[in-house]
């Protein structure tokens, strides 16, 4: 079985990572790219769907995990009876083949240590042909080339390597100052096995690498080590090749034990992406942003009409969802899932999130290319004509679609960004017309958004149920900070959406009528069946992380912080041994839930500890920095 998720660890190269648990075993790993089969799926079954452990044979007494400084560099250190032994594993950064090389170091004693390498391809549904692969001229080492289906991994160690049932293993003793390497390089099956590389060298390299991109980062306010961190997580969800960035490195990790809430997040989705830039732009990683906007025009390429919600990291369309029906899941979370079929869901939210990123980046870059503004209005063009229909809403529910509150917010937020990148530019925009039109949005969302009776804005128009994301309607700019209704909004999801003082996107174990029309909506979906909860799916999953960051800002806004401040430091208090966070938490178990690392998660962590630091200067006399302004 699968460790707890908070006991795994990241590496990765910028186009693909692994998960490497506290026990030494890689439990996931896809090859070539994040959206890739995987080589190791025993995070989704068990060692037989794939797995590579190095740890001592013997009963381990501690383990301590750390990175080497800024970097993905991980060392786990295993202490014994014999004595202690560190493992370091890495990927180095790519300049042609994915590969993780893993050295083991002895500190104290002599312990003896076993490895065992299951590669089991496409999701754990190949066994591989195994043959010798000799030592080369890039590489002293020999081993063994895998090869099923479309991919290959070549395997060379410094220690002698063995088959048995269908397992590549090694056993082997290390003794203090003695060091050993093994190192997996990807190839496509057609291909010769790969030549390697010296791991010693590659060790050096991609520590360099990691501490030149971390010495860029100009964020100088509280908790900066923990939003290095958080950066440097966001830096390897990034699909190098194209600018693409990744909602999470996993797919169908569990949002409720046990239940079917499990979805692929290895792809690019425009709101996580935006949010994942405007952190970055907020340390000052500009690179990044100007390769997000071109990946960006490369994808919506074509009618902008036609703009989907996500896409894979070069851009593909097609993101087909299926189920893999011999991986049982995640502590038997099943279905498995690859693929994502809310590519095809109409999210109205996404267009607000895109222009807010275009409007940043003008600010911060003293413009945009003009195919970015000839996007940026062909996408607010779109929102004048969609803006009064219902979506799907920024959860992807899978019930019928509705008059989201949130939806209505952000495309207010779209014509207003564009208003802000107009005045930037100058030019022969008829504002007055955009203006009108923001106006007639703010008006229909205080109309029909507000519940007198709940005393607050509601999930959607006619609802009295709250949202997490209604926490988005004074960091966005719709509501000014001493407006008398944002206050009540935030006491209101305090109120019905907290658990144990963590935030809950909405809640699933409540009944929602299903809307008049939500047969035409819902397509070929039963909208009486839909009727039972919001999102059309069974009840239960864990407190939303990133809703829990914005209560944090919005208690920044409403000038409680010392209330802000010590929600944080809880939040903190969630992250594992090394800094990561996944999606969600389980209040009654105390554990993770959800897809890991994940995005939303660390993009909240930088943006609190931003707003607080910024508001623990304005007692100081500065000037408080606003993450999102509205425009004039």
């Amino acid at each position: 079985m699968a460790l707890p998720i908070e006991d795994y660890a990241v590496i990765g190269d910028t186009e693909t990572v692994a998960l490497v648990g506290r026990n030494g075993s890689i439990d996931w790993m896809c090859v070539p790219r994040f959206d890739s089969p995987a080589a190791f799926a025993g995070l989704l079954g068990a060692a037989r769907h794939g797995c590579w452990r190095i740890a001592p044979r013997h009963a381990v007494t501690e383990v301590t995990r750390t990175y080497r400084g800024d970097s993905l560099v991980l060392d786990t250190t295993f202490t014994t009876s014999e004595g202690r032994v560190r493992l370091t594993d890495f990927m180095p950064i790519r300049s042609h083949r994915p590969a993780v090389v893993r050295i083991v170091e002895g500190l104290e004693g002599s312990v003896p240590v076993r490895m065992d390498l299951v590669v089991r391809f496409d999701y754990g549904s190949i066994v591989p042909w195994v043959r010798a692969a000799e030592p080369t001229a890039a590489c002293r080492l020999a081993g063994i080339d895998a090869v099923g289906g479309a991919d290959g991994l070549t395997v060379r160690s410094s220690v002698p390597l063995e088959g048995h049932d269908l397992t590549t293993v090694a056993e082997f003793e290390v003794q203090a100052g003695q060091r050993e390497q093994v190192l997996a390089v990807w190839h496509p099956a057609h291909e010769a096995a790969a030549q390697g590389f010296d791991p010693e060298e590659s060790l050096d390299a991609t520590l360099y690498w990691w501490e030149l991109w971390s010495s860029h980062c100009g964020y100088d306010g509280e908790w900066p080590d923990e939003v290095r961190r958080s950066l440097i997580t966001l830096k390897a969800l990034t699909y190098a090749p194209t600018g693409g960035i990744v909602a999470a490195a996993t797919t169908s990790l569990p949002e409720f034990l046990g239940g079917v809430r499990n979805w692929d997040y290895r792809f690019c989705w425009l709101r996580d992406a935006t949010f994942s830039l405007h952190a970055l732009l907020d340390a000052g990683f500009l690179a990044e942003a100007d390769a997000w906007s071109e990946w960006l025009r490369r994808a919506v390429a074509g009618d902008p009409d036609d703009m989907q919600i996500m896409y894979g990291v070069r851009g593909e369309r097609r993101l087909t969802e299926l189920e893999l029906a011999w991986l049982p899941g995640y502590e038997s979370s099943a279905p498995v899932r690859i693929g994502n079929a809310a590519s095809g869901q109409f999210q109205l939210d996404v267009y607000g999130e895109v222009m807010e990123m275009f409007a940043v980046a003008a600010e911060r870059t003293g413009g945009l290319a003009p195919d970015a503004v000839d996007l940026a209005r062909f996408l607010v063009e779109h929102v004048e004509r969609v803006w009064s229909e219902p979506d799907d809403g920024i959860w992807e529910v899978r019930g019928p679609r509705r008059h989201f509150v949130h939806s209505k917010v952000m495309a207010w937020v779209a014509v207003d960004r564009w208003i802000a990148i107009c005045e930037h530019r100058g030019g022969d925009v008829d504002l007055d017309h955009w203006r009108a039109l923001r106006d007639r949005i703010h008006d229909d969302v205080s109309t029909n958004g507000w519940n007198e009776q709940v005393g607050s804005f509601t999930q959607y128009y006619g609802s009295d149920r709250l949202d997490g994301s209604l926490l988005m309607l004074g960091l966005v700019g719709f509501l000014a900070p001493d407006d008398p209704r944002l206050a009540a909004t935030v006491d209101a999801v305090q109120r019905e959406l907290l658990v144990d003082g963590f935030v809950l996107r909405y809640r699933t174990d409540v009944e929602h009528p299903a809307p008049a029309d939500a047969g035409a909506d819902a397509g070929e979906q039963d909208p009486v069946a839909l009727a039972a909860t919001v999102d059309g799916l069974p009840p239960g999953e864990g407190a939303f992380l990133l809703t829990t960051f914005w209560l944090v800002d919005n208690l920044v806004l409403l000038g409680r912080l010392d209330e802000a401040r010590a929600l944080f430091e809880r939040l903190l208090s969630l992250r594992n041994d090394v800094g990561l966070l996944s999606e969600e938490y389980d209040v009654d178990r105390g554990r993770q839930l959800g897809n890991v690392p994940q995005a939303f998660s660390h993009i909240g962590l930088v943006n609190s500890a931003a707003n607080l630091s910024a508001a623990a200067q304005v007692a100081k006399g500065s000037i408080h920095r606003r993450a999102r302004r509205r425009s004039s």
